[in-house]
């Protein structure tokens, strides 16, 4: 890495980012569950952060974009974030709970898509290299997954909300470690015109409806594999090994990553992350009790989650000038929003009246509509 690159500082802040990540996205349906919700309510609850997705990054991109102080609205919405979630300790109804997700959720969503433009304004002409700091994300995401399932089924998951104020803490101190950095302007989009008319770039439009359905696709593993697992008799930690090994598989891919794109376009990338979501949602919904399948499906996290992830990054660099980098981040992060708490709310009222095997059929469906989208609409062209 360049010497200038504040390598271990960005590093750390992903890493601490991510394992908020991993301490909330297989849990957070175990301690709801935990609280007596039904499964309607949990996926209502587990909705509304990705309803945030929706509106928050947009309004902070277009801040971010218009006064530079991007760094600025990382910190703040750290604290932010911090504050909110802590009013959990004040009440735990569902009306209560609501409003503890809406708020810490709004901030919490500020603060990535920022980062993201900060984090390749470092990088400049080494782009590339983004997943080698990227894996550090991940790594905390193990770190937290593992951890916290020896630890809850330990002591039990009354001390869930604890943890995930401890993380937020090294979330806010991370933020402040990091220094500033501003995109450079790059030949070629700066006179595309203003943020809609590069939007309506070729592809572009396309793309951002393929990231909707990839996300509408994870609604239910993100909001009701550990449910499932459980249910078929997985003790919670080795739910969380299981968590943490599709992330193990994600680092991988994230070393090679440079590799990928060096040698296959963004399209054929984006494809075969579609296409192998497909399949690891039909092997979820009816193979999950066989060990060896359920280990294969969560080892096709590297596509799922690695490869598409770091390829839309570098497609949103690439369609962008810079002072239109935080809206693109921001549009990707709200529509990854959109198809979330959609995959989230059918997947809740689907879980019991269809059952696994259909809610996770209805997901492949979303990512096999992903990938004709892209291979009809987007260009066949290298980063």
């Amino acid at each position: 890495m360049s010497p200038a690159l504040p390598y271990w500082r960005l590093s750390g802040f992903y890493f601490f980012y991510f394992a908020l990540l991993g301490a909330t996205a297989p849990f957070f349906s175990l301690y709801f569950d935990h609280l007596g919700f039904s499964a309607a309510r949990i996926g209502e609850l587990l909705a509304i952060p990705m309803l945030m997705r929706c509106l928050a990054p947009n309004l902070w991109g277009w801040l971010g974009d218009m006064s530079g102080r991007r760094l600025a609205i990382v910190r703040l919405g750290a604290i932010c974030t911090l504050s909110s979630f802590a009013l959990i300790f004040v009440g735990q109804s569902y009306a209560w709970l609501m409003l503890v997700m809406a708020l810490h959720a709004f901030f919490w969503h500020a603060v990535l898509p920022q980062f993201e433009v900060i984090t390749l304004a470092h990088l400049r002409e080494q782009s590339a290299r983004y997943s080698q700091l990227r894996l550090w994300g991940s790594i905390g995401f193990i770190v937290a997954v593992v951890g916290l399932g020896q630890l809850f089924e330990l002591v039990g998951l009354g001390v869930f909300p604890w943890v995930i104020v401890l993380i937020m803490g090294g979330i806010v101190l991370g933020s402040f470690w990091v220094p500033n950095a501003q995109p450079e302007p790059r030949a070629g989009l700066e006179v595309q015109g203003g943020f809609l008319a590069q939007l309506r770039s070729p592809g572009v439009l396309a793309f951002y409806a393929g990231v909707a359905l990839m996300q509408l696709s994870h609604g239910p593993y993100y909001t009701f594999l550990s449910i499932h697992l459980e249910a078929l008799g997985y003790g919670r930690g080795l739910i969380g090994q299981l968590w943490a090994l599709g992330v193990l598989a994600e680092i991988l891919l994230f070393l090679a990553m440079a590799g990928l794109l060096r040698r296959f376009s963004l399209r054929q990338l984006l494809m075969a992350s579609f296409l192998l979501a497909a399949l690891r949602w039909l092997l979820l919904g009816n193979l999950a009790d066989h060990l060896p399948v359920l280990l294969l499906a969560q080892v096709m996290h590297a596509a799922t989650f690695g490869c598409f992830h770091a390829s839309a990054i570098h497609f949103v660099q690439r369609s962008f000038g810079v002072r239109q980098q935080g809206q693109g981040q921001a549009l990707y992060a709200t529509l990854s929003g959109v198809g979330g708490a959609l995959g989230a709310l059918y997947s809740g009222y689907s879980w019991t009246s269809l059952g696994p095997a259909w809610t996770f059929a209805l997901a492949s469906l979303a990512a096999l509509a992903a990938a004709i989208i892209i291979a009809t609409c987007l260009r066949e062209e290298r980063p």
